[in-house]
């Protein structure tokens, strides 16, 4: 089990510079990984981050904690300008970056124009993977799709990681779609259905989970399973038992949802403060 802190990218205090911070805390403490969300609107008036650009600055900030964006709407996004940045992200890291893809949240997608139809944004998705880890192998690559086209181009250099930079894809359990996705990439960010950060899957539903997308894979390459939750962080024995119990489901990753905590835990402190401690107070190990 690897663990690592999951944090929002808006809100005052949570742009570039200062998730830099919260991910060299993490680092010092202890944690095995750094990953922030990937929105660019929430519909009311909020400062948001970058993620590019703050990546490049965790990238810069850290020595040793694998990091990404869980998880990016690559419909959204040119599937050739995420390649090219994850090159440059996974070199500017020495090969820490893990990627992740989603179709995206509907709402968010359509005010910025994108199609509702969540079918056509899996397609969408499929395709962006496709011309991604195409464009990572180096080689001339050109694809024709319904929605993205990219002809005769090389990239280089390549990723530092090899075969390619690890992708994860996300999901809501239990829409089966999604999963039979990730089945064919090298990890899986599920979500349960609500997905705020008290909606939560259970140690049962991870082992679902992990049971369903297993009967899918081709090969025995690793396979990362992602689960999402929150310890207190005040009894480092009694955590410990709670995220085994995801462990033993088959779990490979817990995200501590820091920007989820409980509201006894903030009491009498400021959000990002009660974040920062919970993040200087280490894994649940």
């Amino acid at each position: 089990m690897k663990y690592g802190i999951s944090i929002i990218n808006f809100s005052p205090g949570l742009d570039a510079r200062g998730l830099a911070a919260f991910a060299r805390d993490a680092e010092e403490a202890g944690w095995d990984g750094f990953f922030i969300w990937d929105h660019m609107a929430m519909g009311w008036p909020m400062p948001f981050a970058d993620v590019t650009v703050s990546l490049a600055a965790i990238a810069l900030a850290t020595e040793r904690i694998r990091f990404g964006a869980l998880m990016t709407p690559l419909p959204r996004r040119s599937p050739a300008k995420f390649a090219r940045e994850a090159i440059e992200l996974d070199h500017l890291s020495g090969g820490r970056l893990i990627a992740g893809g989603v179709i995206g949240v509907d709402e968010e997608l359509g005010w910025l124009g994108m199609p509702a139809d969540r079918r056509v944004r899996g397609e969408m998705l499929d395709e962006a993977l496709a011309i991604i880890t195409g464009l990572w192998t180096g080689e001339p690559f050109s694809y024709e799709g319904e929605h993205f086209q990219v002809r005769n181009l090389q990239f280089l250099p390549t990723p530092c990681q090899q075969p390619r930079i690890p992708v994860w894809v996300g999901g809501m359990w239990p829409n089966k779609k999604p999963f039979e996705r990730a089945a064919r990439w090298d990890g899986v960010f599920p979500a349960a259905p609500g997905g705020g950060p008290e909606d939560l899957l259970t140690p049962a539903q991870i082992r679902e989970i992990v049971e369903f997308v297993s009967e899918r894979r081709e090969g025995d390459t690793p396979f990362d399973v992602v689960a999402l939750g929150h310890t207190p962080g005040d009894d480092p024995a009694r955590d410990a038992d709670l995220v085994a119990e995801y462990a033993d489901a088959g779990a490979t990753w817990w995200l501590e949802s820091v920007h989820g905590l409980p509201p006894v835990v903030c009491e009498g402190q400021d959000p990002l403060g009660a974040m920062r401690e919970r993040v200087r107070q280490g894994p649940p190990a």
